[in-house]
């Protein structure tokens, strides 16, 4: 099981590797071909639209990989850690179901693209653009899920060495 999350990392990280610099060189050639020969690549602007979507979560799904994603933590400072630990199991359950249900609707979403061959620029399927939307909603969703159970099992096990100290 580490081997094949080893992989996924490496994956992940490759791709964002590969989606920034393609988009930086498409950007550049754009630039360079609307300023010097007052011309341009009609297809660049479109695939760099996606090409943004797609690295944005590709990069939240690194992000919730090391669990560096945004958040709004107020309530940690009012609690003891434990029981921000609980706190946190909490947040992560209605997270992780949360992406799970948008990355359930995105699959559905990207059938129904397909069923009706919905063409995007240049004749792309938009299914094929568009699918990076339900697969990183339920990665992080997934992820999300075993940080839930991390800080849970966390929690209980705190709980069990508070009960035997006090002993």
């Amino acid at each position: 099981m580490q081997a094949w999350v080893e992989r996924l990392h490496r994956v992940e990280d490759a791709l964002l590797v590969t989606l920034l610099t393609a988009m930086i060189l498409l950007a550049s050639t754009q630039i360079l071909l609307r300023n010097f020969f007052d011309s341009g690549i009609v297809w660049i602007d479109p695939i760099l639209r996606v090409l943004v979507l797609w690295l944005g979560l590709i990069g939240a799904t690194v992000a919730t990989r090391a669990n560096k994603h945004i958040r709004i933590d107020l309530l940690s400072r009012f609690f003891e850690r434990n029981t921000h630990r609980l706190l946190q199991s909490l947040v992560g359950q209605v997270s992780a179901w949360t992406c799970l249900v948008i990355a359930w609707y995105g699959f559905k979403w990207i059938h129904l693209d397909y069923l009706d061959g919905v063409a995007s620029f240049a004749g792309i399927p938009a299914w094929m653009l568009e699918v990076i939307i339900p697969l990183s909603f339920a990665l992080i969703g997934l992820r999300y899920l075993i940080l839930s159970a991390s800080w849970a099992r966390r929690y209980i096990r705190y709980r069990k060495l508070a009960r035997r100290a006090a002993k």
